[in-house]
């Protein structure tokens, strides 16, 4: 069975870790031989299965003291000496800065690379540093991972041709949940508290749609960025008075009983990857409404007026009326949350598995018959 070697920067509670996590436990439970190579420990990671095996790639010792280049020089050398020394039959590097290393590491090895894309590029994939590594580097990856065609659009044609958009799977806790017999007059956001949500404008439009429905309160659930995020809605909170109708829910583990039967999910992000919080809220059968936020991400699973309403981004009236209109027209919010749970159907664990496996099976026989 082949080995195959994840490389990331560690696997704190992230997206791309928590991808990484499950992909890398799936793997190993299907017989393959799964190393995630890691540039470090964090406190509060992913748990992997026993059959994974974590190895650190990173810094040594004293390391910490050189020049910021010398310490990039000298993790590309210890992840090259560990490919050397392992052998995978692939190497998938996440998230930007590991893929340059992965990319840099194997030159010369012969071993395929898949890298995966996490992110919007636009403004994460654009420094100056960017623009040298990506002509250089990139042509040398021998598939490519995104999770929207926008973001595959951003880079050259021939990173998307050897490229597939492959969705993050969504967690089973969230499928299959029975629909509420009567939904609660709350509109509910999960994700961190962060500036990029734009969680502000999602107060401001609130506090004009409780002034048209006083029975209907907001909920927001997510943790603490530490950006200053977080003082900026309790600031708009007592600019509006509105503490008894607008609450900060902190983080929760089980957000899909406290989801469940909210009127309607509301997602005003100004950019994202793709939105695990959203795909969640379809897979529960919620009425959304959504920004249609660059990369993509919420343009890629779902339809206007389908399944969900897509708004523009940082347009507050017309997340106003969106949340109206699903109030309003309970017919409309029950048909678009119904046809919603059908994202199910194609980001379960086990679809978005078969995905992976298959493209990393064919990049991997292609690499063999090439050599």
């Amino acid at each position: 069975m082949r080995k195959i070697v994840f490389h990331l920067n560690c696997l704190e509670q992230g997206g791309a870790e928590r991808v990484v996590t499950n992909l890398a436990n799936q793997f190993a439970q299907e017989g393959y031989q799964v190393i995630i190579a890691t540039e470090w420990y964090g406190e509060n990671e992913f748990q992997i299965d026993s059959k994974v095996r974590r190895i650190h790639v990173g810094l040594r010792e004293g390391d910490e003291r050189k020049h910021r280049l010398v310490q990039f020089m000298l993790r590309v050398k210890y992840l090259r000496k560990f490919l050397k020394e392992e052998k995978p039959d692939i190497l998938i590097p996440f998230a930007r800065k590991a893929l340059y290393r992965g990319l840099m590491a194997a030159y010369f090895i012969k071993i395929p690379v898949l890298i995966s894309i996490r992110t919007d590029p636009a403004g994460h994939y654009e420094e100056w540093s960017d623009r040298i590594q990506i002509p250089v580097l990139f042509p040398r990856a021998d598939g490519c991972v995104f999770q929207t065609e926008g973001a595959r659009e951003f880079f050259a044609p021939r990173l998307q041709d050897c490229s597939r958009i492959i969705l993050n799977p969504i967690h089973d806790k969230y499928i299959g949940v029975p629909a509420p017999e009567k939904r609660s007059k709350t509109v509910v956001q999960s994700g961190r508290l962060v500036d990029f949500k734009n969680q502000p404008m999602l107060i401001r439009a609130f506090v004009n749609v409780h002034a048209k429905h006083p029975d209907y309160d907001l909920k927001i659930y997510g943790g603490d960025s530490f950006d200053g995020t977080k003082e900026i809605l309790e600031g708009l909170i007592e600019e509006f008075q509105a503490q008894n109708y607008i609450h900060l829910m902190g983080a929760s583990d089980n957000l899909e009983k406290k989801l469940a039967d909210a009127a309607l999910f509301a997602f005003t992000s100004d950019w994202e990857g793709l939105p695990n919080a959203l795909m969640e809220a379809m897979a529960l059968g919620l009425p959304i409404v959504a920004t249609d936020c660059p990369c993509g991400g919420p343009r890629t699973i779902m339809t206007h007026e389908e399944d969900g309403l897509l708004i523009p981004i940082k347009d507050q009236q017309a997340l106003e009326e969106g949340i109206n209109r699903l109030i309003e027209d309970p017919a409309l919010a029950e048909r678009l949350g119904s046809r919603a749970r059908r994202i199910a159907g194609r980001a379960n664990g086990e679809a978005v598995f078969a995905q992976w496996r298959d493209y990393i099976e064919e990049l991997c026989v292609k690499y063999d018959r090439g050599r």
